[in-house]
């Protein structure tokens, strides 16, 4: 089969579909399927034998409009086009017009929702729903153009039954889950708190600043880029913490690994994390987690991280003093063997699912 993976980011970037994206194309081209990726990059368009980078320039119109484009182009004869965003790369493919491909979007994630909560929403995504926001009926007729919709999370795929109708079939397929060499950690003094990935509203990082001033034994690391990292910044000086918070740029490959291997504990205290890459990525280097509650990863997958109310600052900061004073105890769960979720079952999982479509 041909295969048209189209992601809004893709290596170098740093985010999930980045990865997922990579990995797939991997697994999926060793299975024997010719495959072509097609991105935004941060210059000029460019083309080579499997990626296809359409220049972020302009405004959101004329990215799409290049977006599209480069869709009818390289998809026109393809078997399948599997979009992994329901905007940036969704509505190109809706105005594209390509006739052959089955369509096919996966959502790890809620566009709408992360767009109201960088406009200043408190709320988490079922919330969000609950109110009965505008953006359901555009939403809506965008979902009903495909003809497969993959969710990473049983938890938001129900959500979508709920608040959406007439939906396309639906399937989940999670997150891998990497094998990683289990480490067990060890407390420091002080205690290493650490934050990877996008900075951004829905991510809660501001509040988290806030606990970090009633945590004089804590120092935090947040690792990441995004539009929210002058504003945490300031806040940072303004709260007087910028002494024991440290912001570095996104890192990739083996320097993720001796950093996970550096720190006492992965926080990730989002109003809604519906499918956190990251969290997966350090349990299975045994870093203890401490996740928000409101998380789609199954019970499976959340095996040996703590999940909390991660909310406003005093929730923080109960949580992450309670995981100080039983840390031992964390640290043996985090350590222990998870099971295994490799690429090859992933792409297995979506090789079946495309056959199913034809």
């Amino acid at each position: 089969m041909k295969i048209v993976l189209a992601t809004g980011i893709f290596l170098p970037d740093i985010g999930g579909p980045a990865t997922y994206v990579q990995w797939l194309a991997r697994s999926l081209n060793e299975a024997g399927h010719k495959v072509i990726v097609i991105t935004y990059g941060q210059g000029k368009s460019e083309e080579d034998d499997s990626v296809i980078r359409v220049s972020r320039f302009g405004g959101f119109i004329l990215r799409w409009l290049r977006y599209a484009s480069a869709i009818r182009k390289h998809a026109n004869d393809a078997d399948i086009v599997y979009a992994f965003s329901s905007i940036s790369c969704g509505v190109p493919l809706c105005i594209s017009r390509v006739k052959k491909p089955k369509r096919i979007l996966r959502l790890g994630g809620d566009f709408f929702w992360e767009r109201a909560t960088d406009r200043g929403s408190k709320k988490g995504l079922r919330e969000w729903y609950s109110s009965h926001p505008i953006s359901v009926p555009i939403m809506q007729r965008i979902l009903r153009r495909f003809d497969h919709i993959v969710f990473s999370t049983r938890f938001q795929q129900k959500m979508y039954e709920d608040f959406y109708t007439r939906l396309p079939k639906s399937s989940v397929i999670e997150n891998a889950l990497p094998t990683e060499a289990l480490q067990s950690h060890q407390r420091h003094d002080p205690f290493r708190l650490l934050f990877m990935g996008r900075l951004v509203a829905f991510k809660n990082l501001s509040v988290l600043l806030k606990a970090i001033v009633k945590l004089p034994g804590v120092r935090l690391t947040l690792i990441g880029s995004g539009p929210t990292e002058k504003k945490l910044r300031a806040e940072a000086e303004r709260l007087m913490v910028s002494k024991r918070v440290n912001f570095l740029p996104p890192v990739i490959g083996d320097q993720r690994h001796s950093i996970l291997n550096d720190y006492d504990m992965l926080i990730l205290p989002s109003l809604t994390d519906i499918s956190p890459n990251m969290a997966l990525e350090a349990r299975s280097h045994g870093l203890p987690v401490l996740l928000s509650q409101e998380t789609g990863l199954s019970p499976a997958l959340t095996q040996g991280m703590t999940l909390a109310l991660l909310r406003s600052p005093i929730d923080i900061i109960r949580s992450v003093a309670d995981a100080m004073s039983h840390y031992d105890d964390i640290s043996t769960e985090a350590s222990k063997p998870l099971p295994t979720r490799g690429w090859n079952e992933i792409c297995s999982e979506h090789l079946s699912l495309f056959s199913e479509l034809f």
